[in-house]
C-alpha cells in the first residue's frame, strides 16, 4: 500500500515529490468572512452554527451550501472544523470557497490544518488571522486520486479517534452518574434528610470544610528553568477534570525552612482561589517533591476524612453550586480561605467515604486509559500527515 518515494524537487517549501505541483493557497482558494448571528436572533432549526472553534448551535437557515471548511479568524485563530452539512459561520470565521477542481475538499481540510495557520496571527489590538498571509502559504498538491488515497488512510485513524472520544463521553457520563448517586444517597441508604445541601442520608453529616483539616495559603516564587528537584505547582498545571501532569509541572528554588512549611503531601486538596477557574481543585495522590503556588490555597485534611472522598465531593454540583455564589458575589471573582472554610460537606462515615472513593477511583482509571487511547492516535495522526502530506512516504495509487 505504501511506497518510498525517492525523486524530489526542492523549494523555499522545502523537498516534495517531483510528479507533485507547488501553488500558493490563494491560487486554490478563497477565505470568506462569515456572517453574524447572535445566539438571541438563532431559530431552532437543522444547520449548525460554526464558531472559530467548532459548532456553537443550530439555527433554521445556512448561509454555506455544504460540506465544507471553516477556520477560526478570531478566537481559536487558524483552528479547522470540517462541516459535512449546509452551515452558518458566524463573523469570527472565514469559510473556504475553492478556486480549483483539482483539489479533493477533505484533503485540502487535512492541509489546512497540518499548516498550522494560528501561527499566521497579527498582533493587533484584536489578533486575528490575515488572509494575505495565509495566501501567500505554498503547499504541495499531490494528484487527486493520491489526494483521496491519504484522505482514506488518515480517515482510519480518524475514526479510531472518534471511537475513543465516545468512549471517554459515555464513561464521563458514567462518572457523573455515580458521583450524583453516591455522594447524595450513600451505599445501601433508605432513610434521607434535607440539608442545606440538599437531601443526604439520614446517617451522615453535614460539616464546614474549615472542620476537615487546616487550610494554607501557596508560596510566592517565579519558577526557573533548572532542575531544581522541587516542582512549583500552579493554577495552571491543574486540568478541568482535576488531574495534574507533573512532568510538565516546572520547578523552582525554595529555601529549606519555606520548603518545609509548604511541601506537598500526598492527600493534600489544592483550591484554585483566583481568576476564571476559582474553585477547581487538585488531589495530590503520589508522593511528589514540590511546593504549591500563592494563588492555590492547599486543604491538609485531619484523621476523620478520607482525602480522596473530598476531593470528589469538590467535583459535584453541591460543591460547585456554593463555589460560583461566593465567586460571583466578589469582585475579582475569587474565593478565599475563610470563605473556603464555610462551605457545606456531607459526611459519611470513613469506611464509606473510602468505598465511595475507591468507586469512583475506578471511572477515573477508565477515563485515564481512554484520554492516554486518545493522545497515542493522535500522535499516530500526525506523524502520518508529516508523512503523507509531505511525499516522504507515498501512497500506491492505482
Amino acid at each position: 500500500m505504501f511506497v518510498k518515494e525517492t525523486a524530489f524537487q526542492s523549494s523555499l517549501k522545502g523537498s516534495f515529490p517531483k510528479d507533485w505541483k507547488l501553488a500558493k493557497l490563494g491560487e486554490i482558494i478563497s477565505l470568506e468572512y462569515g456572517a453574524g448571528l447572535t445566539e438571541r436572533d438563532r431559530k431552532p432549526g437543522p444547520y449548525p452554527v460554526i464558531g472559530s472553534n467548532g459548532v456553537v448551535g443550530h439555527h433554521n437557515q445556512a448561509l454555506v451550501k455544504g460540506p465544507g471548511i471553516v477556520v477560526g479568524r478570531k478566537g481559536t485563530i487558524g483552528a479547522v472544523t470540517w462541516v459535512d452539512s449546509d452551515f452558518w459561520p458566524i463573523d469570527t470565521t472565514y469559510y473556504v470557497k475553492l478556486n480549483r477542481q483539482d483539489i479533493f475538499l477533505e484533503w485540502l481540510k487535512t492541509e489546512l490544518a497540518f499548516l498550522n495557520l494560528g501561527k499566521l496571527s497579527m498582533s493587533d489590538v484584536v489578533p486575528g488571522l490575515k488572509r494575505d498571509l495565509a495566501y501567500s502559504l505554498q503547499i504541495p498538491i499531490p494528484s487527486l486520486s493520491e489526494q483521496r488515497a491519504i484522505v482514506g488512510v488518515l480517515g482510519v485513524v480518524d475514526c479510531a479517534i472518534e471511537l475513543a472520544d465516545r468512549i471517554i463521553a459515555k464513561t464521563e457520563r458514567l462518572k457523573r452518574g455515580l458521583m450524583q448517586q453516591l455522594l447524595t444517597r450513600g451505599i445501601g441508604h433508605t432513610e434521607t434528610k434535607q440539608t442545606p445541601i440538599g437531601k443526604i442520608p439520614k446517617e451522615w453529616e453535614v460539616t464546614e470544610l474549615g472542620k476537615l483539616g487546616e487550610l494554607q495559603y501557596g508560596y510566592t516564587t517565579s519558577t526557573v528553568e533548572e532542575n531544581t528537584g522541587i516542582k512549583f505547582l500552579r493554577i495552571t498545571d491543574i486540568e478541568e477534570n482535576g488531574s495534574v501532569d507533573w512532568a510538565k509541572v516546572p520547578y523552582c528554588n525554595i529555601p529549606k525552612r519555606d520548603f518545609d512549611k509548604y511541601s506537598l503531601k500526598k492527600g493534600d486538596i489544592l483550591f484554585a482561589r483566583i481568576g476564571a477557574t476559582a474553585g477547581k481543585t487538585a488531589l495530590v495522590n503520589e508522593n511528589i517533591c514540590g511546593v504549591f503556588a500563592s494563588y492555590l490555597i492547599r486543604l491538609k485534611t485531619n484523621e476523620t476524612v478520607h482525602p480522596p472522598f473530598v476531593f470528589y465531593f469538590t467535583q459535584s454540583a453541591a460543591y460547585w453550586t456554593q463555589a460560583l455564589r461566593q465567586r460571583e458575589g466578589q469582585l475579582k471573582k475569587g474565593i478565599n480561605a475563610t470563605m473556603l472554610s464555610k462551605f457545606a460537606v456531607p459526611l459519611p462515615p470513613l469506611e464509606e467515604q473510602k468505598r465511595i472513593a475507591e468507586i469512583l477511583s475506578v471511572t477515573d482509571s477508565k477515563l485515564s486509559l481512554g484520554r492516554e487511547e486518545k493522545t497515542k492516535l493522535e500522535q499516530i495522526k500526525r506523524g502520518l500527515m508529516d508523512l503523507l502530506l509531505t511525499g516522504k512516504v507515498r501512497i500506491k495509487v492505482d
